[in-house]
């Protein structure tokens, strides 16, 4: 069982979103480049996204909704910004399958776009020390995000261990990035509209995922 990481909310975030709630995932499994049986359930949701909202509706869904409320209230606008648990939606909506990457980040993907929470995924063994804390972007703080080149996080909600920023809403970064040789995880769901059952049945969906599309050694779900 991997040794739990001490999880801070910071002032910041408390001031702007008084009722937070997160889940942490941790996992211990192997990654694969594909899986076919995965890739027929995501489609199988996205086809369920394009049948019953817009883009005009997936706003009004309280996880992204409250997500929005947050990066304005920050100073963050989200229509530039778009937190990661709408963009997948979105991208859906316009026809486009989601990025196929590796089978635990597409996962990670499945379960964001199934509950609209932007779930943080990140390797568990280049976290760099014991503690993360949940803050706020500063000007000219250095965060690359993945597949995005260096990040304006200004503004932005960040976690951050003991070398600096690993993961925002909009974009985790490539320093802690999930591959093909990670076998520890560490997934954190995001609850910014204070659903503390909606975001702990996101994690609980994580595990089933990982158990049945991965070689899953142990998985444990701890709220934050």
């Amino acid at each position: 069982m991997l040794q739990e990481i001490k999880i801070t909310v910071e002032q910041q975030i408390w001031d702007v979103c008084p009722n937070f709630k997160g889940a942490a995932v941790y996992a211990e499994f192997c990654n694969t480049p594909y899986c076919a049986e995965l890739w027929a359930e995501i489609k199988h949701s996205a086809d369920y996204c394009r049948q019953n909202l817009t883009t005009e509706t997936i706003k009004q869904i309280p996880s992204i909704e409250a997500t929005r409320s947050v990066y304005r209230q920050l100073g963050k606008d989200p229509s530039r910004y778009r937190p990661s648990g709408e963009a997948l939606v979105r991208r859906v909506l316009q026809g486009k399958d989601l990025y196929q990457i590796n089978t635990v980040v597409d996962l990670i993907n499945l379960a964001s776009m199934e509950f609209g929470y932007s779930i943080g995924g990140f390797d568990y063994d280049k976290i760099q020390g014991s503690a993360l804390a949940l803050g706020v972007g500063l000007s000219g703080e250095p965060y690359e995000g993945i597949g995005r080149g260096m990040l304006n996080i200004e503004h932005l909600p960040v976690y951050r261990d003991a070398a600096g920023g690993i993961g925002t809403p909009t974009s985790d970064n490539e320093r802690t990035a999930l591959s093909l040789s990670t076998t520890h995880l560490l997934a954190l769901v995001n609850g910014y509209d204070g659903n503390a059952l909606s975001v702990m049945a996101c994690a609980q969906r994580i595990a089933e995922l990982l158990s049945q599309y991965t070689e899953c050694h142990s998985c444990n779900i701890l709220s934050y």
